[in-house]
């Protein structure tokens, strides 16, 4: 278990899982009632749950059968000739005694008639040797291509899902078990083929241990029955402890990055974290050594126990069969045939309670993955859904908006109206936690209102196709991405639909002035970017930024939203990008959203926004003439400059 848990923990990705420990969605940590409840597993997974996750099974089946369906076939046909090997080679085995012992036995011995049969035998092991590989090799190609089709079909569910979701640690949880189950899980189709073949080998092999005495049978079960369920039993515990371990192993994760990636290095060196973090993470995972180690120590003494009374039955029939022996009721072939045939039936039936209770394991983990996929998002396009008007007319209207995250007490924004119209640029200012960056969020469709409306031209956004909406929305966020990729990606992502147009994307870096950066490059818009990746080259903060402006260019959108897209440009990239946006967004709509009172009187109307709501609004002259909030906002900020 210690060793799945260490696969488990340097093998997930942790990307999201940064993501939503940023310092902008530390708002939303209490969003637990987005998703169905998650059930705390403290106990033994009971029998009637693990009955009901072998509904998982069918899914899988067909989920596999799409991978492939020529390997699917392929593996089902070698392990049905593979199932027949060994009592072939069992019955031959019994053949070739009996002819010896008879022909030793006889006054002119003739062995030559067993020579066949020991080259019939040789062949039979062959076939079965070459047989388990080829269905290794087609396991193995299956369990690849099946792995690649489930993890981008967790990719594209996910990328559908609300961006709420995505600020709900609870959310996390279920990613990270789901995510986990796209390697391995093909390991419970093999298991049920596996069950197939020996299933069909141990009947063989049971006919003919009833055909000589049935009541072996009856001692086989003894032997094997008790471990299996003690094996079930702890099996489910140890599911249990993965369950309810699943957010401190994400802090792991989170932790170990932490103390070695580019994104930390710099202040851990600084501030001296490296002991802290190491030290936290040696805390977690002792804690999680020594709840596995109790729970192995209890499943290794309980099954010790169990397996001396299986090894007790098993030794019980062979008595039985050497007294049949010794009274002449058996030959010596029939005895070494009886003998092996017991102790092949044992292990197989071992191997197949195990396997059955390792399917019902699994199928519980399936559970998680099929858990996310089920869920779905809230917003979506209705399939009547209109395409957003080109050109819009009148623009977007709030009318009376609200909005709070779930679970949160109080609202981010409050009984919001407010018109942007369709040739307007208008700026939102105010205090961190103001609701800025969620008023844009709203209007691109990303959350949806808790009531009110928000209108384009008249028309209910709701009914609206979603993707056609947004792709007339440019938006780039304060915490915009920086893809470790090439440099025509990172701006081409702006339109992905145009991402191999070279001239579109040159023409959108110049207008965010990121071509010059770009320009500089040993490879141009070739040249990958970022420290990932080999031959990468990284970039300061500010041309970071001018790559992020560039996608927002690139989409040619009808309306333009800035969140904060000049933090880290210095005073004269700052009033070149603006000059430029001044310029492209002259007679159309655009929102932007600064601190700098110097970018935000460039707009045509100035919204203040103060505790969620609309204190004041107006041109950057008349709300200086106003003297009120903007304004001493205004004068406290001037004042530095003087």
């Amino acid at each position: 278990m210690l060793a799945r848990f260490r696969h488990y923990l340097f093998t997930a990705t942790y990307t999201t899982a940064t993501k939503a420990s940023g310092p902008a969605n530390l708002k939303v940590a209490t969003l637990t009632c987005m998703h169905p409840h998650m059930p705390k597993r403290d106990e033994s997974t009971g029998w009637r749950e693990r009955w009901s996750a072998l509904a998982n099974i069918p899914p899988l089946l067909s989920m596999v059968w799409d991978t492939s369906p020529p390997l699917l076939i392929a593996s089902l046909a070698l392990r049905l000739l593979r199932a027949l090997v060994p009592i072939a080679v069992l019955w031959v085995g019994k053949l070739i005694i009996d002819l010896v012992v008879s022909s030793i036995s006889s006054p002119q011995p003739d062995f030559s008639p067993a020579w066949p049969l020991v080259a019939l035998e040789f062949a039979l092991a062959i076939a079965g040797d070459v047989l388990g590989r080829a269905v290794s090799l087609i396991d193995s190609l299956l369990g690849d291509r099946f792995t690649n089709q489930v993890s981008v079909k967790l990719m594209l569910h996910a990328s559908g899902l609300d961006l709420v979701s995505f600020e709900d640690p609870a959310f996390y949880d279920k990613l990270e078990r789901a995510r986990r189950q796209t390697t391995g899980r093909i390991g419970l189709l093999s298991s049920l083929f596996t069950i197939a073949q020996d299933l069909l080998t141990l009947i063989s092999l049971t006919a003919g241990l009833v055909w000589f005495y049935p009541w072996l049978l009856m001692l086989l079960f003894v032997a094997v029955v008790p471990t299996f369920l003690g094996e079930t039993h702890f099996a489910g515990l140890a599911y249990s402890l993965l369950y309810r371990w699943t957010p401190e192993r994400r802090e792991l994760d989170y932790v170990r990055m932490l103390g070695a990636s580019l994104q930390s290095a710099k202040e851990v060196k600084i501030f001296g974290l490296g002991s802290y973090l190491a030290g936290r993470y040696r805390t977690l995972a002792d804690r999680f050594y020594k709840e596995n180690r109790r729970l192995a120590i209890q499943r290794a003494s309980v099954g010790a126990l169990l397996s001396l009374l299986g090894t007790g039955a098993y030794y019980a029939a062979y008595v039985v069969i050497l007294q049949r022996a010794m009274g002449g009721s058996l030959t010596i072939g029939e005895l070494t045939f009886l003998a092996a045939s017991f102790a092949r039936s044992r292990a197989l039936i071992e191997n197949l309670f195990g396997a059955a209770s390792s399917i019902s394991d699994q199928a519980l983990y399936l559970s998680d993955l099929y858990d996310f996929f089920r869920m779905e998002p809230r917003i979506r396009s209705a399939k009547t859904a209109l395409a957003p008007p080109r050109p819009i007319r009148t623009g977007f209207e709030f009318r009376a908006v609200s909005f709070r995250y779930p679970g949160a007490g109080s609202h981010v924004l409050k009984n919001v109206s407010f018109h942007l119209h369709a040739d307007e640029r208008i700026a939102l200012i105010g205090e961190n936690g103001a609701g800025k960056t969620t008023l844009v969020k709203l209007l691109a469709r990303l959350y949806e209102p808790e009531s009110g409306q928000i209108l384009l031209d008249g028309i209910d956004l709701r009914e609206y196709d979603v993707d056609l909406l947004r792709s007339e929305i440019g938006v780039i966020f304060q915490d915009y991405m920086r893809y470790d990729m090439l440099a025509k990606e990172n701006i081409g992502f702006g339109r992905i639909e145009y991402l191999s147009d070279l001239s579109r994307i040159e023409d959108s870096a110049k207008k965010s002035l990121a071509h010059a950066v770009i320009a500089d490059l040993p490879k141009g818009y070739d040249q990958m970017l970022g420290r990932r990746f080999d031959a990468g080259s990284d970039l300061s903060a500010g041309q970071w930024q001018k790559i992020a402006l560039g996608r927002a260019y690139m989409r040619e959108a009808q309306l333009i939203i800035l969140d904060e897209p000049t933090a880290s440009l210095d005073a004269r990239a700052e009033y070149e990008v603006f000059q430029r946006f001044a310029d492209l967004t002259r007679g159309k709509m655009a929102v932007l959203i600064s601190h700098r009172f110097s970018t935000v009187r460039m707009a045509d109307r100035i919204l203040v926004l103060e505790n969620g709501s609309i204190l004041e609004q107006g041109s950057h002259e008349e709300l200086i003439a106003l003297a009120g909030r903007y304004a001493e906002l205004f004068q406290l900020q001037a004042a530095g400059y003087r």
